[in-house]
């Protein structure tokens, strides 16, 4: 059984930066992201992992890439972001003046992927690194690995509406006295280095 489960969020986009819903949209890292995901590499310090999986998506694979990990890493279809449908690529206002009650932990979009989808294809993801010896490294994305972590947990997928998780941030889940928990949670490139994140 995987001793921790480290989730590695992809550096920026230029999405990230106008608040455009960034799901399937294969679009690449920002030059903030690059420099954002050569400083994850740094504070990974070349750690060990007993299996590394990576989204298939450009923005996934230029984060692992830069932080020193894809050589060893295997692309997974399952971590790859939810759909937002018909609302990909707009922001959180166009929306609203679309469809006003609409929440992204609720009802999936138009055309869109439902929340309990991303979790079938989180909990593929869980039950496979179940089998692993040692520390799992997960690059991916916010709203995938959100997902994942509440299912980790025993929670309901909408749960994931609860962890906050900024581009560039390291969480680990584990296990204290045979429960999942989480270890630290979304570390900001300025509490990585002294390990003093919450």
């Amino acid at each position: 059984m995987a001793s921790e489960i480290w989730l590695i969020r992809h550096g920026e986009s230029a999405w990230n930066v106008t608040g455009q819903h960034t799901g399937q949209t294969d679009i690449e890292l920002s030059p903030e992201g690059a420099r954002q995901a050569i400083s994850l590499g740094e504070q990974l310090g070349g750690r060990i992992f007993g299996l590394v999986l990576v989204s298939p998506m450009k923005r996934a694979m230029a984060t692992c890439r830069l932080a020193g990990y894809l050589d060893q890493a295997e692309p997974v279809r399952d971590l790859v972001e939810r759909s937002y449908g018909d609302f990909e690529g707009l922001t959180w206002p166009e929306i609203r003046a679309i469809a006003p009650e609409w929440s992204i932990w609720g009802p999936a979009a138009p055309n869109g992927e439902s929340v309990e989808h991303v979790a079938q294809r989180a909990r593929r993801v869980l039950d496979r690194i179940a089998r692993v010896e040692g520390a799992v490294a997960l690059f991916a994305h916010g709203h995938l690995l959100r997902v994942l972590a509440a299912c980790w947990l025993e929670l309901t997928p909408d749960h994931g509406r609860l962890f906050s998780m900024a581009t560039a941030t390291i969480s680990v889940l584990g296990r204290e006295n045979g429960r999942p928990v989480i270890r630290r949670w979304g570390i900001p490139p300025d509490l990585r280095a002294t390990g003093s994140g919450q």
